[in-house]
């Protein structure tokens, strides 16, 4: 049975990941930086690291047959570049390098649908689109040019499999994620109000079945889209009420609105001790993504099978109730 190695495992992906790859029986090696709340009591073979401590990353990689790198910095509002570089970048190419050196054969790389150009938004997006290096974002950018690098690792005994995942809901997100507090805030009546645009939703579980099948299946120096249902904010919350049974906050913004309320936004967002969900990046990724993302690649080569988004829903509040982050 293969050895896995993961990193990012405190994540909302890694948490849902860790349990599925524990159902077919894998050992797993967890490299853990600080929180560890999402694989407590799990009984995993942990290992303290980081992705800038190249001799923390050699005992991590040592007799491993498979990494699977989750570890990003995410960013919707100010975070630099240069802090992003050093993680997203760096960071990723300090673990390609010590698991080439460590003889591991398979390298699962967790990229981001957003290092991937979104224009033109009337042609269907799948896996040929261009990175999006010229990006604005330095997040988008910083995935891309992670992305770009890691493509040419690709070798006959090093494998290198690209995952594109849409915006993320479901179970286990123990932090909570960007979307796992929209969704709060959404039960909670505390969002401000609607933004016109949307986004692509993917339920995490889905994400990591098909993950679990690139483990075996997935194809060296190919990377895979996973994506699951358009749907705008406005849309969302009104699939959210039926789900839940549960009125939302029903006062829709207008973007141009929005744009100059940011900086209250953020003014409240600090007094409340949160995170700002709507910033200038947030505001343009609802304008500017793509409504017809493909995912056939996936659905042929890693059986990938996205269930229907009332269910994410459903599920991931049922979640965030019996874990008692919301009532």
């Amino acid at each position: 049975m293969k050895k896995i190695g993961i990193t990012g495992a405190s994540g909302h992906t890694g948490a849902n990941l860790i349990r599925r790859l524990l159902q077919e029986s894998y050992e797993l090696r967890v490299l853990q930086y600080r929180d560890h709340q999402a694989f407590e009591g799990l009984g995993l073979d942990l290992f303290r690291g980081d992705l800038t401590d190249r001799s923390s990353l050699a005992s991590f990689c040592k007799d491993l047959d498979v990494i699977i790198h989750l570890a990003a910095q995410i960013s919707i509002g100010s975070n630099s570049f240069d802090n992003l570089y050093k993680i997203n970048v760096e960071g990723t190419k300090n673990l390609v390098e010590t698991a080439k050196e460590a003889g591991v054969k398979r390298f699962i790389h967790f990229s981001s649908i957003h290092a991937l150009e979104h224009k033109p938004l009337d042609k269907a997006m799948d896996e040929t689109r261009p990175l999006s290096l010229g990006s604005g974002m330095p997040y988008e950018r910083t995935k891309a040019m992670a992305e770009e690098w890691i493509i040419g690792q690709q070798e006959k005994n090093f494998d290198v499999i690209r995952m594109h995942p849409t915006a993320i809901l479901g179970p286990f997100d123990f932090k909570p994620s960007y979307v796992g507090q929209f969704i709060i805030r959404l039960y909670n009546g505390s969002l401000p109000g609607l933004i016109r645009g949307g986004y692509n939703w993917v339920d995490v579980r889905d994400i990591c079945d098909a993950t679990c099948n690139a483990v075996e299946k997935g194809k060296g120096g190919e990377g895979y889209i996973l994506a699951g249902e358009w749907k705008s904010v406005v849309d969302f919350a009104l699939l959210f009420e039926e789900a839940t049974g549960k009125k939302t906050v029903r006062l829709k913004i207008p973007l141009w609105l929005a744009r100059i309320g940011v900086p209250f936004i953020r003014l409240y967002a600090q007094i409340k001790n949160q995170h700002p969900l709507y910033t200038y990046k947030s505001l343009q990724i609802l304008q500017q993504g793509n409504r017809n993302i493909s995912s056939e690649k996936a659905r042929k080569e890693l059986g990938f099978n996205p269930r229907p988004l009332i269910d994410s829903i459903r599920d991931t509040v049922n979640w965030f109730r019996e874990n008692g982050v919301i009532k």
